[in-house]
């Protein structure tokens, strides 16, 4: 027993022992006054405390690390209801009747480590709550009525970075914001415990769980049976469905990769572009030392000239350049200086050359843009050939004459030369016009085409006059379209 004096004394309702004093079922609905002021572990359970206060510890105990107030009557807590208790460490409010956690309540405990809600009717957490215990390892939320996931814990303005363990199993929770988990560093990702949630059967869950499982996490590795989620048929049945089993709802291998990509499982390199992987390992830090295993069983190690290979202290390996032949499973086994706890994360790495596919693309796109251009000029020019020729003056004049004239015109059409008969000033006027005559004796095979030689004959003859309506119906027209005209 602890004597009496300015330290404090041993309450008649509770046991001490040196720093430990256990004051258990004993109908108190506040702290003792007169409790040894040096404690360092008070156990005040199954109690009838209501409220926790600025009161509720009517005296500061600086050297207590562990407080334990399970199974009260807890429905609430204060700001400023630890101001007394600023050395906590370790903090059991489960077994309660609280419902949710306000912002700010455990601000004072700056150097808490462990903290306990579990079976509770929590529903909401205030992202602030937990906003100033930047030493919290461990918290445990199960048994609760969350309904969602508490991504705040890892990200954004109130994250905790030292929190490695989170118990959210048996609350409320139907999904997982998986878009999310992927910025969660490995060694908080392995201590998120799920089973026992309503969770809404999902390939891209079962993908994470099973990418957890692939990894040994204990999470799924010890309570497999434990996970769970409801299938449903239509709004009103359902069935139970083992989250873990082999073929689950016929996923698909693509749904599973893309979220093996997400999570840092496969990692999608390019021929010759230089790749970092990390080693995501619970073990990671100072006093821990990294070994990657290639593909081919060849050792990787720091300080060691491994060609294209490359392993860094913090674990990570760099790959250089690497080429096709490199892709493949790599190992990386984490172990600590005492050789007390050791790790191997697999890495899928593949390697593919996106250069060459995107040189054929270009190319592709190149002859395409090519041909598609040429044929839009082709058929501006021809449009332009075709309606802005400019007719001379002296056309309008002799156009009588010429359609007088314009049998013998189509007559000469084929002649080797212009007409006997056409003055000189006719020729300067008139257009000169150069027609290619078809072989009349085409060989086999050559379907008609125009054959196109020194020795052949070019028919070139002026065209006295210009066309008119009744020239596409003659008989003895050779062209039934009016031939390209160029201005002499």
């Amino acid at each position: 027993m602890v004597n009496p004096g300015d330290s404090g004394m041993c309450p008649t309702a509770c046991i001490c022992a040196t720093d430990i004093v256990s004051c258990t079922n004993k109908n108190l609905s506040k702290v003792p006054g007169n409790l040894f002021r040096l404690m360092k572990r008070l156990d005040l359970s199954h109690n009838r405390i209501g409220l926790l206060d600025a009161d509720w510890i009517p005296v500061s105990f600086v050297k207590l690390s562990t407080l334990i107030i399970r199974h009260n009557n807890i429905t609430s807590i204060s700001t400023g209801s630890f101001s007394t208790t600023p050395n906590l460490k370790c903090l059991d409010l489960s077994s309660n009747r609280l419902k949710s956690v306000k912002s700010a309540v455990f601000q004072e405990l700056k150097v808490l480590e462990v903290l306990l809600l579990y079976n509770n009717r929590i529903s909401s957490l205030d992202p602030a709550a937990f906003g100033g215990l930047s030493h919290l390892q461990k918290l445990y939320l199960s048994g609760n009525l969350l309904t969602q996931f508490p991504m705040d814990l890892y990200v954004g303005r109130f994250r905790l970075p030292d929190l490695t363990f989170l118990d959210v199993s048996y609350n409320r929770i139907p999904s997982i914001p998986m878009h999310h988990l992927n910025l969660v560093p490995g060694k908080q990702l392995r201590g998120i415990y799920l089973h026992g949630n309503p969770f809404v059967c999902d390939c891209s869950l079962y993908s994470l769980l099973i990418f957890w499982y692939r990894r040994h996490f204990s999470s799924v590795m010890d309570f497999k049976n434990d996970y769970t989620c409801r299938l449903w048929s239509d709004s009103r049945h359902s069935r139970q469905l083992s989250l873990l089993q082999d073929s689950f709802l016929n996923c698909s291998e693509s749904v599973i990769n893309s979220s093996f990509h997400a999570l840092g499982f496969i990692h999608e390199a390019q021929v010759g572009e230089r790749l970092v992987v990390h080693c995501d390992s619970k073990t990671g830090n100072g006093n821990t030392d990294f070994i990657w295993v290639g593909p081919d069983n060849r050792l990787l190690e720091p300080d060691k000239d491994m060609g294209n290979f490359r392993v860094f202290y913090n674990g990570s390996l760099v790959i250089e350049s690497p080429g096709l032949e490199d892709a493949g499973v790599y190992s990386c086994i984490a172990m600590n200086r005492q050789r007390l706890l050791n790790e191997t994360v697999d890495i899928m790495i593949n390697v593919s050359n996106f250069t060459i596919n995107r040189s054929h693309a270009h190319e592709a796109f190149n002859t395409a843009f090519t041909t598609l251009a040429a044929c839009v000029a082709s058929i501006v020019l021809v449009l332009l050939y075709l309606y802005l020729t400019p007719c001379p003056c002296k056309c309008k004049s002799k156009r009588q004459k010429d359609v007088l004239n314009q049998s013998s015109a189509h007559s000469s059409v084929l002649s080797p030369g212009p007409s006997g008969d056409a003055s000189t000033d006719e020729r300067k006027a008139g257009k000169r016009v150069v027609f290619l005559e078809p072989l009349k004796d085409t060989a086999a095979g050559q379907n008609g085409k125009v054959r196109l030689f020194p020795s052949e004959t070019i028919a070139e003859g002026i065209l006295k006059s210009t066309r008119v309506k009744s020239d596409s119906d003659s008989v003895t027209s050779v062209f039934s379209d009016t031939p390209f005209v160029a201005s002499t």
